[in-house]
């Protein structure tokens, strides 16, 4: 039986929880959790999405993405239209505080780059094959 620490999954699980952490004062200091930077990333990437496909990005569920865009919405981060050819779509995008807070938070991913303490080329391999995986995985 392989320990605790041989499991990959394991690895991945703390990892992602000491990033979260690393970015947290960033993040607080700018009134963001990290789901909300993570919507604030996406939506400037990829302006007018619908609430489904968020969630499906951020693999959230409705019943978590739509708190999440409501509470962003109220702060006035983005804004959320229901679709009047489909009412049951409706699209997300940033509002103009939504984008300068985009850009307040932008040089968090540095955090990792400094802390990591990997070469480029360790950079480019462990995200392409995390990224291969995740996709293999969602499949």
């Amino acid at each position: 039986m392989r320990k605790l620490e041989d499991h990959f999954c394991f690895l991945m699980y703390v990892t992602s929880r000491a990033i979260q952490r690393a970015y947290q004062p960033e993040l607080a200091a700018q009134g963001l959790t990290y789901p909300q930077y993570l919507v604030l990333v996406l939506l400037d990437e990829h302006p007018d999405l619908t609430v489904k496909a968020v969630g499906n990005w951020l693999d959230l569920s409705t019943g978590t993405v739509t708190p999440l865009l409501k509470r962003m919405d109220e702060e006035g981060l983005i804004t959320r239209q229901r679709s009047q050819a489909d009412e049951r779509q409706v699209s997300v995008n940033l509002t103009v505080a939504g984008r300068h807070k985009r850009a307040a938070v932008s040089e968090v991913p540095e955090l990792l780059l400094d802390r990591g303490k990997l070469n480029d080329e360790e950079w480019q391999t462990l995200s392409h094959l995390t990224h291969k995986l995740m996709m293999n995985l969602k499949n």
